[in-house]
């Protein structure tokens, strides 16, 4: 079974940066699509950024300009760059591949507060 560390996460202020990790273990990483997902108090988990296999992204509206994905397939490893952080990106975050059919990690709590 394949198991996902996030790590990463902090408080930060308004307008700062962060730079969240998630070490997949497992040899499949390189063949899936990964994603970044994040839960807001109250709130269902929401996706926040893909990138396949091949590299292509996509990204939630709510975080287009200030949020990059990448990946380094050698450390089975995704990241999420998170620039220009909002109050509103305040969540735990997640990483799975874009179907979620790797078991949930333990997530990085993101908070963003002055």
């Amino acid at each position: 079974q394949v198991q996902l560390v996030e790590s990463g996460g902090g408080l930060v202020q308004p307008g700062g940066s962060l730079r969240l990790s998630c070490a997949a273990s497992g040899t499949f990483f390189r063949i899936y699509a990964m994603a970044w997902y994040r839960q807001a108090p109250g709130k269902g988990r929401e996706l926040v950024a893909v990138i396949g296999s091949g590299g292509s992204v996509n990204y939630a509206d709510s975080v287009k300009g200030r949020f990059s994905i990448s990946r380094d397939n050698a450390k089975n490893t995704v990241y999420l760059q998170m620039n220009n952080l909002k109050p509103e990106d305040t969540a735990v975050y997640y990483c799975n591949t874009h179907i979620q059919n790797w078991s949930w990690g333990q997530g990085t709590q993101v908070t963003v507060s002055s």
